[in-house]
Formats: structure tokens, sequence, C-alpha cells
């Protein structure tokens, strides 16, 4: 026999391994550590009938599918298994396990064997029976391994954590007869309801067609898992409609961050654990350079461990996979797949070997009477992971993000007193509350179907009355019907109970009022996420990766790569919120697929990783119930808007009293504000009769305008607001100014190939009015902006300054796992981000507060007055403004000290107007303090020291950078994260740079047509971000934020108790999740720990490496009496 180390084959071709050089002495009696063949057994079996039994080997035979017993993880394992000097294995051939009977099959005294696709276990099981070796997994409970039904069930009986589910079993002879019930976003299996998401898995383990079903609210649809083929693991079908045949488990959908945990446990004391991109999330697997899909070991807690344990013993299978969901602060299994090992960890080959060949030689050395004593070292020794920072290191970036590019907004009000709409009311609870809002589709539909009815009733009647009823009844029948169906968040009706009736009548409700209780229907719809709006918030999600430092190894050399690498090493801590709104959320999932280089639909991102429910308005605004100041403001404002006369220098005191240059200069333009309301109405009434026109023509009967819009409805919207903005006593309405530069906005940008007259004009006059109209709308002096601010912002504000606040790392936090990240020098680094998104009232509450909240003394701080003279002469916070906050950590400096933690503030309007770049104020460029203090700091631009990751090599931003950016065509794979076209950086001497690009971009998926790109008419570009503050000091943004939430304290308690049932109820609703492949929560603590009184708020009392950001982000509210109790 061949004595050399490694794999040989010999004259038969089976595989035949000797690890080590064998001794002379041991050369007779013992084979040593190897592993054999099939022939060499039988002749080693006449052999040992000759020896003593304390001379014998002990045989470890693998019984299973060649595939998986010559396999590399195997392979690796059995190699490692045989340096124990008493071990060896024997592999029993895949044509002996399935065509010779089992008296025939080799000898044994430990047996390695497990079930996979065309494995006789029958037979399997015989020979255990028939020789009775020791057996690593029983192989009898392999049988239920194959039925999910089986594994939820004793996973259920031993207590273990897993979703909500049912089981439909279905007859195949007579698949109708079962116990299911499909709603339109729900299914009820068995009286147990689950409503969308939710998950059905076929019956069997071996059928990998996994399917989750999708809300109508997020898109509807269905995401197809599948056992993975290439690069794909799942795809995004548009069906709704749960499978009819066949019998599955339904199950409440977890929310996970778009992260799956795998766990592998080797026997109950030892369980390794890694991370993955969730199959369900975009369908694409990543991979590395090698083609191995991407993983990353993972810490798990103390209770997970305890769950693995569980799990080893209820299936007695010792080697053992199964798959973890972190969801709401919890740990649940959903599958366990039995045998099976880790791919392409050598340290984990390593512990498999010593664990398994310990257990052997424990369980079997007394019988062979072989000298083994059980070796002290511990199996799996606890590291603590220590850093090393650089001079500033990024902690945290917190941006509130206002939607992307939409549809204009539209809205009818008529009050109803039908009977039906008094049912329909009852029905859905309007009554406890005295409102009721309808969104889904089921109802909106009753909405409808009630509408047809009564135009059906009125249609033989000629009273003028129901006429003008009968008007907008046809207008409510109509916006129900467009589309032709009733999918995401692009219409709503809000019924109000009136005990009284209408009080008051306006230009849109009737004029003759009845007696007795009515509802007011108001119908909303428009304002839904445009084609363009998407690419934009894409493209900004991909820009703002730019602000994270880093991009080694695979990403050198690719700026903004660094939060790729960052976030795929599951360093990233990463949350994402958007108000209720359809085009926020949408806006969420776009910025997200571009921020994490996704695929595929948003549908899935949405659901997956934007957390929208239960926001307690911290990010929503019901502008129905105005405060009493904004009341008074608005009605202050229309009182100066409707005088016919050039406006005094009273007025622009009144109007303007912080002087804001932007103010200015629309007022200048207006001069008089009733004669430039005229020249709007008349350019209106003449935008009107164009379309009229064009409707008349042939030719543009059937002409198709951007988002699938037609002429006709283009006509509805303007003559709504003809009709709309003066009334028949000749007052213009001064509200409805902001929907006239929407719309007027909308069509110069998408529609302008109509070519209609006068548009310009109409836009130039009607953005002079909305740009003192909407910034006024939110107060007019300091006093009434920061009350109005407070009123939108005190929940926000609050939720900044928790994220800002530190906590000290423990046990719950989810890192990596020292031992086994390999490439990954600094394991327990974490960056936490934290991306809000919003509608204009909150950009501009917030900004509002930080302008008048007193952060800092213009007169004391050049660089404030700088910063307040460009926010002045901003004029419009357009879509996709941008409020950006960096937390920077000086581990140089004390821990106590103020100088340790740095904060910074940055500021973009958002996307470029039609006319803007001649008249755009001037910022100061993105100035990180880390790319001016080049002096102080040895190698500042690193930010996050990921420059001493394996190979990698830190892209400085110690130099500004000039990114310019062309067409955005992804054409360069780095590994398996897609980076972008880009320029590198270039060196200048100046103390600024661009850090978003300022071109505009087109998206690589929108077709090119011959009347320009389909579905993306022009996608205007961004305005960078512009540095407003980079010097201040977390303690002073603590104690500014701390003022300005606890101004009132009637409004501080309602903030708190808001927050308390934010994070209380976050289990509830679909889409409570964040991102991949940032691992999910653990398990939080119901009290948090107090910081030392006498300790500062921005102490800490280890290295950065102890800092906890896997949880929300602080120990302590400002106030010691309140504490949380939410894992954020």
């Amino acid at each position: 026999m061949s004595e050399a180390r490694g794999e040989g084959r010999d004259q038969s071709g089976n595989l035949s391994f000797v690890v080590g050089c064998v001794d002379e002495d041991h050369r007779g009696s013992k084979e040593g550590g190897r592993i054999k063949n099939e022939g060499e057994m039988r002749k080693g079996e006449e052999e040992d009938d000759d020896k003593d039994d304390d001379s014998r080997q002990i045989v470890v035979g693998i019984c299973s599918m060649m595939k998986k017993s010559k396999s590399k993880p195997m392979t690796e394992i059995m190699e490692r298994l045989c340096k124990f000097e008493y071990i060896t294995v024997v592999i029993f051939p895949e044509e002996v396990i399935l065509s010779q009977p089992v008296d025939k099959w080799p000898l044994c005294d430990c047996l390695v064997s497990f079930h996979s696709k065309g494995f006789p276990l029958d037979k399997a099981v015989e020979y255990a029976k028939l020789r009775n070796p020791l057996l690593i997994n029983d192989l009898n409970m392999q049988y239920y391994i194959q039925d999910r039904r089986e594994v939820y069930r004793i996973l259920q009986e031993e207590g273990i954590d897993l979703p909500r589910y049912a089981v439909l079993t279905r007859d195949p002879d007579r698949p109708e007869e079962c116990n299911l019930v499909e709603g339109e976003d729900h299914v009820e299996v068995n009286g147990e309801v689950f409503p969308k998401p939710f998950v059905e898995k076929p019956v069997s383990a071996e059928d990998h067609n996994v399917y989750v079903y999708y809300p109508t609210s997020a898109g509807g649809g269905s995401q197809r898992l599948f056992r993975k083929i290439g690069s794909r693991s799942s795809v995004y079908s548009p069906e709704s409609c749960v499978r009819k045949t066949g019998s599955y488990i339904y199950e409440e959908f977890m929310p996970t961050d778009g992260t799956d945990v795998k766990v592998y446990t080797v026997g109950p004391d030892y369980a390794h654990a890694e991370a993955r991109k969730s199959p369900a999330l975009d369908g694409k697997v990543e991979r590395d350079s090698e083609g191995k899909e991407i993983r990353y070991p993972v810490m798990l807690s103390a209770m997970e461990k305890l769950v693995a344990r569980k799990v080893c013993l209820a299936f007695k299978q010792t080697v053992c996979g199964f798959d973890l969901l972190r969801a709401n602060g919890h740990s649940f299994v959903c599958d366990v797949n039995g045998f099976s090992f880790v791919k392409n960890s050598m340290k984990y080959y390593d512990d498999c070997a010593k664990v398994l060949g310990n257990m052997v030689m424990r369980e079997l050395a007394s019988q062979f009477h072989i000298p083994w004593s059980i070796p002290l070292e511990a199996e799996d020794i606890p590291i603590v992971p220590t850093t090393s920072g650089t001079m500033m290191e990024l902690r945290c970036v917190i941006a509130i993000i206002r939607h992307g590019d939409r549809t204009p907004k539209q809205k009818m009000k008529m009050e109803v007193r039908h009977p039906l709409f008094f049912a329909l009311f009852e029905k859905y609870g309007g009554y406890k509350s005295g409102k009721l809002k309808l969104k889904k589709p089921k109802q909106l539909q009753e909405v409808l179907d009630i509408a047809r009815l009564l135009l059906a009733e009125l249609g033989q009647h000629t009273d003028c009355e129901i006429e003008e009823k009968k008007g907008k009844l046809e207008q409510l029948k109509t916006v129900l019907e467009m589309y032709g169906h009733f999918s995401g968040i692009n219409r709503k009706v809000q019924l109000t109970y009136l005990p009284n009736g209408q009080p008051k009548a306006s230009s849109e409700e009737e004029e003759c009022p009845t007696e007795g209780p009515s509802l007011l229907l108001v119908l909303k719809w428009g304002g839904e996420l445009t084609p363009a709006g998407r690419v934009q918030a894409e493209e900004l999600g991909r820009a703002f990766r730019c602000m994270y430092p880093g991009g080694q190894g695979d990403y050198a050399g690719f700026p903004g790569c660094g939060l790729l690498r960052l976030h795929s090493t599951y360093r990233h801590d990463l949350k994402i919120y958007a108000s209720d709104e359809g085009r926020v959320q949408m806006t969420a999932a776009a910025f997200a697929k571009g921020l994490l280089a996704l695929e595929g639909e948003l549908t899935p991102i949405l659901v997956q990783m934007v957390k929208s429910a239960n926001m307690n308005g911290m990010l929503d605004s019901d502008s129905e119930s105005l405060t009493d100041c904004q009341q008074r403001v608005k009605v202050r404002l229309h009182e100066i808007m409707q005088k016919d006369q050039d406006f005094t220098e009273a007025d622009y005191q009144k109007l303007a009293p912080t002087g804001s240059p932007s103010l200015v200069t629309s007022m200048k333009t207006i001069v008089n504000p009733v004669r430039t309301c005229d020249q709007v109405y008349a350019l209106i009434q003449r935008l009107t009769s164009q379309i009229r026109r064009r409707l008349e023509d042939p030719k543009s009967a059937d002409l198709q305008l951007y988002h699938s819009e037609t002429l006709e409805l283009m006509l509805q919207r303007w003559s709504k607001l003809e009709r709309d903005f003066r009334n028949k006593s000749g007052r213009y309405d001064i509200s409805k100014i902001p929907d006239i530069y929407d719309c007027v906005k909308y069509d110069t940008q998408h529609n302008a190939t109509l070519d209609l007259e006068d548009t310009l004009e109409l836009f130039r006059l009607s953005r002079a009015l909305a740009d003192i109209v909407i910034p006024q709308e939110y107060g007019i002096n300091k006093a009434e902006k920061m009350d109005i601010a407070q009123a939108y912002c005190l929940p926000l504000m609050k939720k900044i300054q928790l994220d800002l606040q530190r906590t000290h790392e423990d046990e719950a936090v989810n890192k990596l796992h020292p031992l086994y990240s390999r490439g990954v020098m600094s394991p327990g680094r974490h960056v936490r981000t934290r991306l809000y998104f919003t509608s204009e009232s909150h950009v501009h509450s917030l900004l509002s507060i930080f302008r008048y909240g007193g952060l800092l003394d213009e007169v004391k701080d050049q660089q404030w007055k700088q910063a307040m003279d460009y926010l002045s002469a901003v004029s419009e916070l357009n879509y996709m403004t941008q409020i950006v906050i960096m937390l920077y950590e000086d581990n140089n400096k004390d821990p106590g000290s103020e100088e340790r933690f740095h904060v910074e503030l940055h500021f973009s309007p958002g996307v470029k107007g039609c006319e803007d770049e001649e008249n755009v104020p001037l910022g100061f460029g993105f100035r990180p303090a880390s790319a001016e203090n080049q002096e102080k700091q040895t190698n500042q631009g690193s930010l996050e020291d990921l420059s001493q990751d394996e190979t990698d090599r830190a892209l400085s931003l110690s130099e500004p950078i000039s990114i310019k950016r062309s067409l955005m065509i992804r054409n360069r794979k780095t590994g398996s994260m897609e980076v972008l076209s880009e320029t590198l950086p270039t060196s200048s001497k100046g103390t600024s740079y661009r850090l978003f690009p300022s071109c505009s971009c087109q998206s690589p998926e929108i077709k090119q047509t011959g009347l320009g790109f389909e579905g993306c008419s022009m996608v205007p570009s961004i305005y960078p971000l512009e540095t407003l503050h980079n010097s201040l000091s977390l303690k002073q943004v603590d104690k500014f934020l701390n003022a300005v939430c606890e101004h009132s304290s009637d409004a501080h308690a309602k903030t708190m108790k808001a927050l308390s049932a934010l994070f209380d109820t976050s289990s509830q609703g679909y889409s409570q999740t964040h991102i991949y492949p940032h691992p999910p929560k653990a398990l939080s603590s119901s009290e948090t720990p107090v910081r030392s009184p006498e300790c500062p708020l921005w102490y800490s009392s280890g290295p950065s490496s102890t800092v906890f950001s896997g949880r929300s982000s602080s120990p302590t509210s400002v106030n010691p009496d309140i504490h949380f109790s939410f894992s954020e």
C-alpha cells in the first residue's frame, strides 16, 4: 500500500487515502488513520480474525450516495478524522449500497449514514439492525425529516419557537375538497387566517418550491423559491393565487432583514452559524470570485445555542443543519435539513473532525481496550474580538429623505347621505373615531359598487341638485375604474362623520345643505411614484455608498464599494423606515435596491426591508387635521395673497420676516398677487382649450402621455384646477397654488413633447407663487415655524436622538464570529445606518428645527452663518431632498472627552428643476472633517479602519473627490457585487468635493423607443450634498435635541408614548423589516441598563469594538425616569 500523503487511487480506481506517515511499529498491527475502499476492507476483515481485540481499529463507515460521500466537505472532514490514531474510515461504494443486500455491505463500528435523493433509507435501517453500529445520525428519524409536517410537530413538542402555521392536507383524488378559503389579501386554513405576506411550503421536504405571497398594498404577486439553479434561487411572479393541488403548510411570513441564518450542529454542544442573503429577496445568489455562494459566519446568542442543542437532540441527528429566522427580536426555526456540512470553512472542518473523533473514541474506545482519555481543552474557545481604530471612525449615518418624482396628487370632496355609505362606514368601524380610511382593493371595490348603483338610480332624474351630485358620483366612478384594477396604494377614500351635515359650502361642495348627519367623502388619487422617481431613488442609493469609507480587496478603486464590503460582511446595521404612503414606500425600496446592489422587482425588497407599519406618526402626517397654529398661519397667508395691490414694505415684513432671499425674490417676481393669479388663471384656461383642441384632432386621439396617462385624463386634472382655483365670487383659492405648480412641473418635465404654448410662463409664475405659499404654510415667523415643526417632527426628532446615542456591546448583539471570519480583520466593527423616507411636510419641519431651534449662533459661528445663508437661498425642497447626519468617533481621544464623538450635518435640496442651472444657490461642497484634518491625522480618510482587512486597500478620503458620472451602466463585476461605471477619485488641493453626481442619469433597465425612453421621459439629476456643519460635538447635538424635544412637556409625553407603542408593537404589520444582508436583531432585554450618573452621555467604557450596534442606539433616554423596551 502507498504511504504517500493525500489522495490516491488503487488499481481498481477506488478512492484510497493515506493521511500522514505510518510508524514502522504500527505497520503490522495498525494501518494508521486512513480512508479505505471496500476491497481493502474485505481483506482487512479476514486479517482481523487473526488479531487480538486490542490491536483493532475503530472503523467509521460512510454510507451515502457517492455525490455526498465524495464531496469536498466530507473529504476534508474524513481526512482530519483519520488523524485519530485508532480510527479508520471506509466509504461504502454506491453500487454496493444500491445493488447488494445489506449482509454484503462492509462492516463498521460506527455508521455515518444519511438520506439524499435516490438513497435507499430502508436498506440502511436494515443494515443498522443487522450490525448494530454506533449511529452518528439516527436513521428512523430521517423519515420524519422528509415531512415538514412531522418536523413542525417535533419542534412544537420540544417548545422551540417556529412561525405560526397551519397544515392543508388534500386528497389527491378530490383536491377541491379541502378546508381552504382564499381572499384578496389572505387565506384561511382550517379556520386560521394568514394575511399576506404568508409562506406556502409543500409538505414534502424534498420539494423546494416554496412560494411567498405579497399583499396588494405592496404590489401583489409572489416570489417563487426553488433549489439553486446557477445564480438564481427564486423568481418573482405576478400570480397572487395559491396553488390548488397538493398539500401545503401555510405560515406567517417572518420579516428577517433579507437574511437567513443557517445553523450546523456537530453534537448538542457545538453549533456553527452562517448568514446568507434570503432567496426570497431578489432571487440572485451572491457568489464570490470562485463561484461559491457568499456566506458569513455569525455569532449565536445563548438562546439560539439552546435551540441548536434542542434540535440536535430532538431529531437525534449529531450532524444536523437547520434554518433560523431572526425577526422582531426573536429567533424562529423554519426548517430542519438533517445531515449537512458547512462549505469552505477550514476552521469548521477542524472542529467537526475533532468533535466527531472525540465522540467516537468516547463511545467505543473502552470496547476495544484502546487507551484514550478525553482531551482537556475546550472544543469551542470563546474569543473576544478586538479592533484597532483609525483616528476618525464612521459610527452612524442618519438620513431623512423625501420621496421621488410622483404623478400629480388629486382630490375630490363630496357630501354623501345615502344609507349604503353609512352601512359601509359602520362595517369598517368608522363610528369608533368618526373617521375611516379605505385603501384595500376590496374596500375600494365596495365604494365603486355603491357609486355604480347610485348612478343607475339617478339616471331617471333631472333635478339640478341631483345632477350636480351625479357629476361627483361619475368622477368617483371614473377614478376608481382607472387602470382596470386596484393595485398598490394609488387611490384611497376617506370618510368623515358630520353629525349636523356639512357646516359650510366651499367651491367643491353643494351650496344648499340638508339637515341631519352626513358623511364627507374625500377621494384621493394620483401621487404615485413614477418610473423616473424609481430611477432617481435607485441612483441616489448607489451614490449614497460613496459616503462610506473603504472599498478594499475585490472592491478596491471603485468609489462607494466600501459599503458593499461592510454590508456583505454583516458589519452594517441598517434599518429603513417609511411612512404609509405608497410612493414613499416604493422610494425606500428603490433606494435600498441601489444602495445594496440588489436586482429584480421592488415588491420583495419592500416587504422584507422597509419598516412602515405602526410608525405612530413618526413619518406620517394627517393633513386633514392641522394644528391651531397652522390654521392661523394659513388664514394670514391667504389674507396677504388676496390683496389686489403691489406688495408694500409692510407686506415684505409680514410675509418674509426672516428676510429669506428666496422669498424676497419670489415676491419681486409676483409684484401683485391677485394680478399674478389672474395671469395664472388665464394661462390655465388657455392650456385646457389647447388640450381640448388636441382631443378633437383625430391624430391625437390615442396619444399616450407619460406613465400611461391619456389626453382626456390630462384635461380632467387641468379642468378641475381651473374650476377650483377661482370661485364664483372671483376670489382665488390660494391652497390650490401647490397643486397648479405640481401639475405644470409634471407636464413640463414629462409631457414636453406635446409642445403646449405658454407652459413655461405658467411654470415660472406658479413656481413663484408656490415658493411663497408652500414654505410659509409651515410658519411665517420663526416661532410659528418651530411650533408647527414640533407638531410634525417630535417623534422623529426623539428617534434621531436615540439613534445618535451609543450603548455597550452585549450578548444580544448579532455579529461576525471572529474565529471563522476569513479576510475580515475587524469582525466586531459595525456602522449603524438609519434611513427615514417621508413626505415634504416632515422635511420642511425638520429643516426648520435645525435652522431656528438654536443649534448654533450664526454670529459666533461663521460656518453656520454660511450654511444658513445657503438654506435661505434654497427656494424648493424638491423630490429626494436629503438631510444627513453623520457620527464619527476619534479613538485617540479620551473616552470621557467631549471630543471623542463628532457630528456632521449635510443637506441636498433634491432633484433639479427645469430652470435651475443658472439660479442655483451655491453651497460649499461636501466637507467631512476627515478631509480637512489632514495635518492632524495619519489615515483619517479610512474613517473606519477597513484597511486592515485581508488584501484590502483603503480608498482614502483624505483628498477631495470629484465623482462625475455618465450613464449609470453596471458593466463591471467585482467578486459577486456589481459596481458602477464611474471615474476614479482625482486629487485636488481644495477642501471640499462633490459627493453625489450632478448630472442626469438614465436607468439601464429603461427601454429606448422612438419617443425617447419608455416610461422615463427625463430623469432630472439630483443636487449633491452640501455640508452645513462639520465640527459639532455629540454633546452639543444631544443638548440641542433634548431642548427641542422637551420644549413642551405635553408634546414630549405624547412622543414617548408613541415611541413606546411603535416598538412594543413592532411584531405587527408586514414590513417590519430592515435590510439584507445585515443580520437581524437578537432578543432585546425588557429593561435597558442605565448609564452611571457620573458618566457623561457620550462616555464609553471600552474600545470602539465594544460599541453595541445591534439594538436601538441608546441605553438611556435623556430623561432618566423613562426606559424603553424595544429592539428598534
